[in-house]
């Protein structure tokens, strides 16, 4: 209706003609001398007002969707509070977003089958710092491998045959690393990362075995050719039953002191079983020695499980150092850019990050993430978790306190406001929250959101629902301004690192008691590498491993683990 009035107001464009005009159509029998030049004047006078007539009758008919303007206002990120609409609709035009991400990603896939991949940029604040142009460049000539090598091609079928022989006898044109499905969801996605990583540096073509719900969860990261180990693999039915005790692990083999060259005549196995998971031994750790990568490069086939990102014992590999440097000058952009690279979510959960994002998280003037797990025992909620988040997030002045002497607090000028995104497995960490801001104001007169997208009360790892929601949450968490995340937690290690952010750590309460301080800055916004080893390859001795280098630490929520920092 507000179009209709609109275009009838535009009917007064008949009183912007000349006065003659008017006259004469008021009253003909005035002047019944008219000129020819006057009659002209009616004529072209009928015309205006028919046209204008005919465009009403149009738009009524046929009015513009509203779901033309949601959908452009849904690619928007609220970098900063907006008075209205008409503001945000003109400061979106004025700075597009870019959805190539500074040339990481490629162009030229499909939009609408991942929406995620091009759309998430309009989400995320743009980063200080870029990705190397050789990392760019690198993953081009990946994508342009993994094309030439993938799935069903020449190259891969060729390679598949020696595969099944057992042996292999003659170089060939590809190698691979296999990624197999393993662990909980923020496990794996470190850990694929991490084999990708590894698959770069090593010019291998990386494999992913789908699992169960792999296919579901993730867009494909490459173009052309899918990712996604074929389901007819010829090893896929040993995957569950491959460990430190399989004739092809790694470890084992030099246990056994195989003969692994091929100099006097003998044949090179076709695969190698790499055990990199949290209960590896020490043979299985010297996958990180330079004089055994230099082997294992020999090897079509690396056949991997692990639930460790360990991607910071690559940066102690000798024969990695400079490619490393190369790719990240800034260290701690490794997971960041790897992880916005690879990990795209699914329309079916975009669907449900941008539903909840812009009902509940976008119009806030700030947002803020906490992240919840807790190791100990028994039922919760427990007051002394509750109390150390309280604490910490008072004390770094992410909340503000209460006011429980007044009802209402007025603040100078229009009020803040903070949307709390919690996610935790029970829901009484977020209702006592949300209870204490409701019942009280608080002392600066911000207005506090408390939200909680799901309590799934316990970790359900192969339940399809459960990994979505567990997806949607660390990357709605990576959405927020500011970060408080548990200690250990690959959950919170993920939602850090896809959102560039530095997050505040909570420290492991113990003996049921909330730390004093409650939590750190962290040093990096890189996750920890739980179980790394502590050998040095060519001394063959143990050493501590977090001071070798000044850019790999101990993490601050694990003393033994390693985490990659900048100076």
């Amino acid at each position: 209706m507000k179009r209709f009035k609109q275009n009838l107001d535009g009917d007064h464009l008949s009183t912007h003609l000349d006065l003659d005009t008017r006259n004469a159509l008021r009253d003909p029998d005035r002047k019944s001398g008219l000129s020819s030049m006057k009659v002209m004047g009616i004529f072209v006078a009928g015309l205006i007002v028919f046209s204008v007539l005919f465009s009403v009758n149009v738009v009524l008919r046929d009015p513009p969707s509203d779901a033309v303007f949601e959908t452009s206002k849904a690619r928007v990120l609220e970098v900063e509070h907006r008075k209205d609409s008409e503001d945000q609709f003109s400061e979106s035009l004025e700075v597009p977003k870019d959805k190539l991400l500074r040339g990481l990603l490629a162009d030229g896939f499909d939009e609408g089958s991942c929406v995620s991949r091009y759309q998430s940029a309009s989400y995320r604040k743009e980063l200080p710092y870029r990705p190397s142009s050789y990392l760019i460049s690198k993953l081009r000539s990946y994508e342009a491998l993994h094309k030439r090598c993938g799935p069903y091609t020449e190259s891969y079928n060729k390679t598949l045959e020696q595969l099944k022989s057992g042996y292999h006898t003659s170089s060939l044109d590809c190698n691979y690393v296999v990624w197999i499905s393993f662990s909980g969801l923020g496990n794996r996605i470190l850990t694929l990362a991490s084999a990708f990583l590894y698959a770069v540096l090593t010019n291998r073509v990386l494999l992913v075995d789908p699992g169960v719900d792999m296919v579901d969860l993730f867009c494909e990261p490459f173009p052309e050719v899918s990712w996604f180990l074929p389901m007819d693999f010829p090893l896929k039915n040993q995957f569950d039953s491959l460990d430190q005790k399989s004739p092809h692990c790694y470890g084992k083999m030099l246990k056994k002191n195989s003969n692994f060259t091929n100099s006097d005549g003998s044949v090179m196995p076709s695969f190698v079983y790499l055990h990199l998971a949290h209960d590896y031994d020490d043979q299985d750790k010297l996958f990180f020695c330079s004089q055994d990568q230099t082997f294992l490069q020999k090897i079509p086939w690396l056949i991997m499980k692990t639930d460790n990102y360990f991607v910071p014992s690559l940066f102690l590999i000798p024969s990695f150092e400079r490619e490393l440097n190369n790719l990240f000058p800034r260290k701690e952009t490794a997971f960041h850019f790897l992880g916005r690279y690879l990990f795209h979510p699914t329309n079916v959960v975009w669907g449900l990050i941008t539903r909840y994002y812009q009902a509940y998280l976008e119009k806030a003037d700030e947002r803020i993430g906490i992240q919840i797990r807790v190791f100990d025992t028994g039922t919760g909620p427990f007051q002394h978790v509750f109390d150390q988040i309280l604490a910490c997030a008072v004390k770094e002045n992410l909340l503000p306190e209460i006011n429980r002497q007044d009802f209402i607090v007025n603040p100078l000028g229009t009020p803040k406001s903070k949307a709390v995104l919690m996610t935790s497995l029970s829901t009484g960490y977020f209702e006592k929250l949300r209870d204490m801001y409701w019942e009280h104001p608080t002392v600066t007169g911000e207005v506090i959101g408390i939200y909680q997208p799901s309590h799934e009360e316990y970790q359900q790892t192969e339940k399809l629902m459960h990994n979505r929601k567990a997806w949607t949450e660390m990357y709605l968490l990576s959405l927020t301004d500011v970060l408080v995340t548990s200690s250990w937690s690959t959950f919170g290690y993920v939602a850090q690192s896809l959102g560039g952010l530095t997050p505040w750590i909570l420290y492991k309460p113990e003996n049921r008691t909330a730390p004093d301080p409650p939590c750190q800055r962290a040093m990096s916004m890189e996750p920890c590498f739980h179980a790394p080893p502590f050998y040095d390859c060519k001394a063959k001795t143990g050493v501590d491993t977090g001071k070798l280098v000044p850019h790999v630490r101990h993490c601050e929520d694990m003393s033994w683990g390693l985490k990659l920092v900048d100076s």
